[in-house]
């Protein structure tokens, strides 16, 4: 009954960590603000402003996924000491390791929640778009950019993240050049905005019949989704709108009509494309959204006062220097050069296991150690 004991008193002394926890998430003014905002829905006249009624309604939603959330969690640690205890007075030691693995499972959520703490910033809490480029060097980049467009799949499923696709552009014989998704879900961008830059790949080819090996680079952009709220000034004057056929994917992922929207900002050269939307109409309000999270993304990363102090600096975001490798051969590893941290188990990154990264970086940017 060693083990047992050893693990109570383990996960009593996690009661003080998610009290700390409930202060720094202020759950008792979240279930305080949640009341407030009740009392205003019942309020006469509530429904008359849409506008209005609408924001109050999205800030009530977060607050109680909050509070649920962080609710099952001290519910989990009150339900496993409950466990543990009565596992010792019944002698029982054949749920040892059940107990383990609920423990296990436990102080990773809490590991989590500790983490969604770091996400203080003014759009951490957006959805993201993402962006990917392939990079020169033809079909063996283009299916690099491919790959990557599937990790971050596939790591948004693991999340209970939805995933919209906006924009792809097939590769000349395999991969793509480049494609947009939109991820939506609690603090998307806060996790999201760690992936973006270069990512570098080092691999046998199998496009190339020699056998040899290959380095190959593609691109991702992350922006924060902007909600109408937040005013952009965009003049028409300052745009050009292009209208073509949608094409991707072997036409699995669009619909091929001449609906597709390409939007280019002469300021800056940022272009923008939707052509997953059925109407024109729809892909350009797409792309218009995706411009405004483009150029406030911009801003802010650059610490400018104003849209219009932006010029050409697209060129410097999309390819700045690497963040990331991912070598297949000689050897298997995945390293971040901005963190260090590194994962030998590169199917598992492939497949979307991308939280150490992300974690990494989300404590390196609240210690002041990041290395960008």
């Amino acid at each position: 009954m060693i083990i047992l004991d050893e693990l109570r008193v383990e996960m009593v002394g996690y009661r003080k960590e998610v009290e700390e926890l409930s202060d720094v998430l202020r759950i008792k003014e979240a279930k305080e603000r949640v009341k407030e905002l009740g009392d205003e829905t019942a309020k006469e006249g509530f429904w008359d402003d849409l506008e209005n009624s609408q924001k109050v309604l999205q800030e009530s939603k977060a607050l109680e996924r909050k509070i649920d959330k962080f609710n099952k969690l001290n519910n989990s640690l009150e339900d496993l000491i409950t466990l543990i205890e009565l596992s010792i007075e019944e002698d029982d030691e054949s749920s040892v390791d059940e107990i383990k693995a609920e423990a296990e499972d436990f102080k990773k959520k809490l590991e989590e929640e500790k983490l969604a703490t770091l996400l203080t910033g003014e759009y951490d809490n957006s959805n993201a778009i993402l962006t990917f480029h392939a990079g020169a060097g033809g079909t063996e980049a283009q299916d690099w950019a491919e790959m990557l467009y599937r990790m971050y799949n596939h790591w948004a499923e693991r999340h209970d993240f939805k995933v919209e696709l906006l924009d792809y552009l097939d590769g000349d014989d395999a991969g793509l050049k480049s494609a947009s998704i939109l991820i939506s879900g609690d603090n998307a961008y806060g996790y999201m905005k760690s992936e973006s830059g270069v990512h570098r790949l080092v691999r046998v080819s199998p496009f190339d019949a020699s056998g040899r090996r290959h380095t190959s680079f593609a691109a991702l952009e992350v922006m924060p989704e902007i909600d109408d709220s937040i005013e952009v000034e965009i003049r028409d004057e300052d745009l050009i709108m292009e209208v073509y056929r949608s094409s991707g994917a072997g036409g699995q992922k669009v619909n091929k009509t001449s609906s597709a929207v390409r939007l280019i900002h002469k300021p800056t050269g940022i272009v923008v494309s939707c052509q997953t939307q059925r109407s024109q109409y729809q892909n350009k309000d797409y792309a218009m959204k995706m411009l405004r999270s483009k150029l406030i993304e911009i801003k802010e990363r650059e610490h400018l006062e104003k849209i219009e102090d932006i010029k050409g600096v697209q060129n410097q975001i999309a390819w700045g220097s690497q963040i990331r490798s991912y070598v297949f051969m000689p050897y298997t590893l995945v390293k971040d050069h901005r963190t260090g941290f590194e994962n030998g188990n590169i199917q598992a990154v492939m497949d979307g296991d991308l939280d150490g990264f992300i974690n990494a970086y989300l404590k390196s940017l609240s210690h002041g150690t990041l290395n960008k």
